[in-house]
């Protein structure tokens, strides 16, 4: 399956850096590189697709913006909204923590806290959306918003000197995903594989995949907020033809030490959501992987830190205490 290359725009993301990581390469066994999602404008990769969402809206006439978000995907439709100087209205759900009210109201944008999960708010957002010339914004499933996550393949092509042995995602709802998977199509790259994480209690791409369709979770029970998706998009499904996919699920306890040494070795912060994929290294999944052959070549391993907003010193000491991580 093939997509379509990105509109060419002046992009509101920016080129992330690709750099080593000495302790995940001695823990995989092989070189491991670090894709520095978190250093973007709106502190996640969602500016990326977002962003890019926006602007093709404005081209066909949106002149406000109305999204739903646990956090990142919100920061991204506030940020962009801000530069692009059109209106923002943010829902998120009452689980979103109250610093995070604050920052979207730094970007400017209308703060709206309805339901208990992800889905209750969206559902609130498609109502405050029916303005013909107002951008519903949803957080991961929409092609465009794809298209714009895709362009994190197009750099790690471009900056890595060898092909990469496998990349490395978290997974909530699938945006991120379909991203990768597009941008492997797009450049012929679809025999390098891809090994997706999720927590548990936020592993919808797991149910899914063990159905064999998109189905409900439920409820969202691990304290990785921002991959709390009900359900994955059907996306995935359509976009993982002939492309390696392993799907693997981690407790919050290893999400959180991931976060813990990373912010250690590489004195930055991420949230729980990205230390799912920070984990397949650190527990040693990926040598697991190896030993099984799923990933064969010698490459680099590429992680995509994701970033994310949800996270201070404060939290990241609280769960540690939580999960008695000393």
């Amino acid at each position: 399956m093939t997509a379509a290359s990105p509109v060419k725009s002046s992009p509101l993301h920016v080129v992330s850096p690709l750099v080593p990581s000495n302790m995940l390469s001695d823990v995989c066994g092989q070189q491991a590189l670090l894709k520095l999602e978190n250093i973007q404008p709106s502190g996640s990769f969602k500016i990326r697709g977002i962003g890019h969402y926006i602007q093709k809206s404005t081209e066909r006439g949106c002149d406000q913006v109305v999204s739903s978000s646990g956090g990142n995907a919100g920061m991204a439709a506030a940020y962009a909204s801000k530069v692009m100087e059109i209106p923002a209205t943010i829902v998120i759900p009452k689980s979103t923590p109250s610093f995070m009210i604050s920052k979207l109201k730094q970007e400017k944008a209308e703060v709206l806290v309805h339901g208990e999960v992800w889905d209750m708010a969206h559902k609130k957002a498609i109502t405050l959306a029916e303005n013909k010339k107002c951008c519903l914004v949803h957080p991961f499933d929409h092609p465009d918003i794809w298209e714009g996550h895709s362009t994190i393949v197009d750099e790690i092509l471009e900056q890595s000197t060898e092909s990469p042995a496998a990349v490395v995602v978290s997974v909530g709802g699938g945006g991120l995903l379909c991203g990768i998977l597009s941008g492997l199509h797009r450049h012929g790259a679809t025999d390098i594989p891809v090994v997706a994480m999720e927590t548990e209690g936020a592993h919808c791409l797991r149910a899914a995949l063990d159905t064999g369709k998109p189905v409900s979770i439920g409820e969202i029970t691990s304290i990785a907020k921002t991959l709390g998706a009900l359900c994955v998009t059907q996306g995935v499904f359509d976009l993982k033809q002939d492309i390696q996919l392993s799907s693997h699920v981690v407790s919050d306890k290893q999400a959180v030490e991931a976060c813990t040494k990373f912010a250690d070795h590489h004195r930055m912060l991420v949230e729980p959501s990205c230390g799912a994929a920070l984990a397949a290294g650190y527990s040693g999944l990926i040598r697991e992987l190896k030993e099984n052959n799923f990933i064969k070549k010698r490459g680099p391993i590429v992680f995509i830190v994701c970033g994310g907003n949800i996270v201070s010193m404060d939290s990241l000491i609280q769960w540690r205490e939580q999960f008695k991580i000393y």
